[in-house]
């Protein structure tokens, strides 16, 4: 995963083109696998669900990450660009393409499974109320930003294996938060199934609070790293 700093008007078709081909497999694949579980419950299950949400974070960042830096998030694009990691002027570029993607992905899905499918809608569990679903969805971005920004913009951690972590923590927030919030962490995934089913009660809290959550965590990396000239050469683990 990378995370361009720049790019010509050329260039820009193709990275938009890549995140909406990486964000479209992400909701035709995860939530298509919550369509497959609810109908067929003994063959997927939660668990399921959660790791086909891993796999297709973890195999589209390998696929498209050198072409596009591999967000398939608003919340990522919006963290980089106030981290100053993406440029700012390509921001509503990336969220557009984001979102359309997730939409598309959701009419597709709908066409496959029916008018009366699970598509994954994101809606905070009855036993929470919307504040404890807001900070669920933010303490969730947080920790998945604080990974993402670890293994794309600092040289020491090791980037070939940065889909594998991405993945994996995609994996685990879903498998913590999905019974509760649905574990979003991403707008577009909540807003692409949202826009398809005209479900819009609660869909703020599934853009603020990954937003938030996405600056908070690429932020607290940022103040706690440091460069590699801090790091002494025979300290192996780090820089203090």
């Amino acid at each position: 995963m990378t995370t361009p700093l720049d790019s010509t008007s050329s260039d820009r078709l193709r990275k938009v083109g890549a995140e909406m081909v990486g964000t479209f497999a992400l909701v035709f694949a995860g939530c298509g696998a919550i369509a497959v579980a609810t109908q067929h419950p003994d063959m997927l299950g939660h668990g399921g669900v959660s790791a086909v949400f891993g796999l297709v974070i973890m195999v589209m960042i390998y696929a498209t990450g050198h072409i596009s830096g591999a967000h398939f998030n608003p919340a990522v694009t919006l963290a980089f660009a106030t981290i100053g990691r993406f440029p700012w002027r390509e921001v509503p570029l990336y969220v557009l393409g984001q979102v359309a993607a997730a939409t598309l992905a959701a009419l597709l899905l709908r066409s496959v499974f029916g008018a009366d499918a699970n598509l994954g809608v994101t809606l905070p569990a009855a036993t929470l109320s919307l504040w404890q679903a807001a900070i669920l969805e933010l303490v969730l971005t947080a920790f998945l930003m604080f990974v993402i920004t670890a293994v794309a913009t600092d040289s020491r951690a090791v980037g070939h294996l940065a889909g594998l972590a991405i993945g994996g923590t995609v994996a685990l927030g879903a498998l913590m938060g999905g019974p509760l919030t649905g574990g979003s962490m991403n707008p577009a995934r909540s807003l692409g199934p949202a826009i398809e089913s005209g479900a819009w009660s609660t869909q703020w809290l599934y853009i603020i609070a990954p937003m938030a959550g996405a600056v908070l965590g690429a932020m607290i990396y940022t103040l706690i790293r440091c460069d590699e000239s801090d790091a002494s050469s025979d300290d192996a683990a780090g820089c203090c």
